[in-house]
């Protein structure tokens, strides 16, 4: 049985390799153009293959003896090897064909025919100036080195060969303190400087050490080992090593001793987080990342030349830790990103302005309002949440009702942002449910609605009218009578100034169920109310429109633009009559209004175009197209 298995697998089409130009070029190459005496064997069985980086020696004679160029130092060249990739780097036909077929530490005289060298048509590699590219020619090849290589830039600028693996995967990125051993060579072998029993320490995107050995450094780990192939272009200056102009690359030598994680939060230098001490596991996947309940001590101190402590769990909890669950809003904004970057049993500093800290969060006594803080913070451990794989779905729809629970509890702080995504997370999960019976399904629907309707509740009281019609839409395209869906919709849309559609949803509403003609009837008068508002306003502001010269018709503008900004805030008052409101939901507000002014204020002088009429409108573009006419001839 096994025989036949294994030959049923062996008629297994395989999947075809991709051609590269490389592969391509090589189908050119005819029998006599290229040809090959070895002068020293090498030693071992392996030779380089694509994806390998080769150090080589080569010298260029005529067939009489005559050396055209070389970049040995004693047949007048520089001393430097070439370095290549093969499979990347630029190369003529007859090394790319030539080396593969090389040991380490052999030399081989390959005699090539023009079209294996410059002559080629498009050949890749430019010719050297006043070189012979319509001759035969030997190439007399060294092949001094040959290792996997790591590209780190694009342009083969950047090579790092691994001399010992590290540990772990994480690697140093900005703003890292980094601390390691670094001696460097220049491409003929020369030392520049060895590396100092102490490490030499850096901070990562400081421009510290040349680029180069900061983009190689930046793709090891803990404890790697490996050499940094830097070539010109990436050799910066930097207090580590003076770049003379003469140096056309560098061979550094890196022993990665041990790096600090520290994490610009925001990406404005405000919120730092900096590692003091490792914890357990591997970064990010054992970090909670996910809501979760944390146990953590912490030092809370300000930013003053005392570094006053404010507060201390271990003194002043009787060292028992802070105890919380994540995405409810119980700690600092400052606080809680920092702790799910966290792994269990580490130590980290947290530097944290005032509007990630107690700004907007109950202050501690001693800490004043607009206060900079550092918090000192060990997480000691914490629990996922229940994973809902396995579970039946009566225990999924109990999980996901305490989920729910404590979304509509931020909802009632305020805290929409929160109660949002809370009941996003349920909604995530619901995808992965599938009801086995009617029963079960209708009670999975409603759930679902609901939930909908919540995150469009939300998504109104932060000033996202759009967005909750559109997640109200959601509901109406499953039960297109759904009341609730209709009334939250209807809401939406007189936010956004959509009058009449709002008046279809609370219409339908009375159609689909008289039950709800008392909520929709109120509704209605709410609508009324808010059409009123928009012609009173709309009547004072074009009062005397046509009394004023063109010269003055700016003025009247400015007054339509300073009114139109607070409308959205009038409707928000007005719809909040029926909803607890806090600080926190009235801040929130103001991430639409952030729009631009244009999009803002469609929706009202929609309104007062209908209400004066469009003739006016056009009356009103004409002056102003005058008046601008006016200003550029005057």
């Amino acid at each position: 049985m096994a025989v036949g298995d294994q030959t049923e697998q062996n008629y297994l089409p395989k999947k075809k390799k991709s051609e590269t130009e490389d592969d391509k070029r090589r189908k050119k190459i005819v029998p006599g153009s290229l040809l090959k005496a070895v002068v020293r064997p090498g030693g071992g069985d392996s030779s380089p293959v694509d994806g390998d980086q080769v150090i080589y020696h080569c010298t260029v004679r005529t067939l009489d003896g005559v050396v055209v160029e070389s970049t040995r130092s004693e047949s007048g060249g520089r001393g430097v090897p070439i370095r290549d990739v093969l499979g990347k780097s630029k190369m003529i036909l007859g090394l790319l064909e030539g080396i593969p077929t090389m040991h380490k530490g052999e030399i081989a005289m390959f005699k090539m025919k023009p079209e294996m060298h410059y002559a080629e048509i498009d050949c890749p590699v430019s010719a050297p100036e006043n070189f012979p590219k319509d001759d035969e020619l030997h190439f007399e090849i060294e092949l001094l080195d040959f290792s996997k290589a790591k590209i780190a830039s694009d342009d083969l600028g950047v090579i790092k060969k691994i001399l010992n693996e590290g540990e772990g995967w994480e690697s140093p990125r900005e703003p890292y303190e980094v601390k390691a051993r670094i001696s460097a060579k220049s491409g003929d072998g020369h030392v520049i400087f060895s590396h100092t029993e102490e490490p030499y320490f850096f901070t990562f995107g400081k421009s510290e050490v040349p680029k180069g050995l900061e983009i190689g450094i930046g793709t090891m780990a803990r404890k790697e080992k490996a050499v940094i192939y830097v070539r010109k272009q990436y050799l910066t200056e930097s207090p580590l090593l003076h770049i003379d102009q003469d140096l056309e690359e560098v061979h550094f030598e890196v022993e990665l001793v041990h790096f600090i994680q520290v994490r610009d939060m925001l990406g404005d230098g405000r919120l730092i987080k900096r590692r003091i001490r490792d914890g357990r596991g591997e970064f990010p996947m054992d970090c909670p990342l996910q809501d979760s309940r944390l146990s953590v001590h912490y030092k809370g101190m300000l930013l003053n030349e005392e570094k006053t402590v404010f507060y201390d769990s271990k003194i002043d909890n009787n060292d028992q830790p802070l105890e919380f669950s994540s995405g409810e809003g119980l700690v600092p904004e400052g606080f809680e990103m920092c702790t799910r970057l966290m792994l269990p049993g580490e130590i980290a500093l947290v530097t944290c302005p005032p509007d990630y800290a107690y700004d907007k969060f109950p202050r501690p006594p001693g800490v004043s309002e607009g206060a900079h803080v550092q918090w000192e913070i060990e997480l000691l451990g914490f629990e996922t949440p229940r994973d809902w794989t396995g579970l039946n779905f009566q225990s999924i729809m109990d999980e996901a009702d305490k989920i729910r629970s404590t979304g509509n509890r931020l909802f009632k702080e305020g805290k929409f942002e929160l109660a949002k995504a809370k009941y996003e997370k349920v909604l995530r999960e619901f995808n992965h449910v599938n009801p086995q019976d009617e029963d079960e399904g209708k009670i999975f629907g409603d759930t679902r609605n609901m939930l909908h309707l919540n995150v469009a509740a939300c998504l109104l009281k932060m000033g996202e009218w759009r967005k909750s019609i559109e997640t109200c839409n959601k509901v109406l395209e499953a039960k297109p009578g759904h009341v609730k869906g209709l009334y939250r919709r209807g809401m939406a849309y007189i936010a956004g100034g959509e009058y009449d559609d709002a008046r279809n949803d609370f219409n339908m509403m009375i159609k689909v169920d008289k039950s709800s003609e008392a909520d929709a009837t109120a509704a209605l008068l709410k609508l009324k109310q808010k059409e009123q508002e928009a012609e009173s306003k709309a009547r004072k502001q074009f009062k005397g429109l046509f009394d004023k010269r063109p010269g003055e018709i700016t003025e009247v503008g400015s007054e339509i633009r300073e009114e139109s900004k607070t409308i959205e805030e009038v409707d928000e008052t007005k719809d909040n009559d029926d909803d607890e409101t806090l600080e926190e939901g009235a801040t929130t507000v103001s991430t639409e209004r952030k729009r631009k002014w244009s999009e803002k204020a469609w929706p009202f002088l929609k309104n007062v175009m209908l209400q004066i009429g469009i003739q006016l409108g056009v009356v009103l573009i004409g002056i102003l197209i005058f008046q601008f006419v006016s200003a550029k001839f005057t």
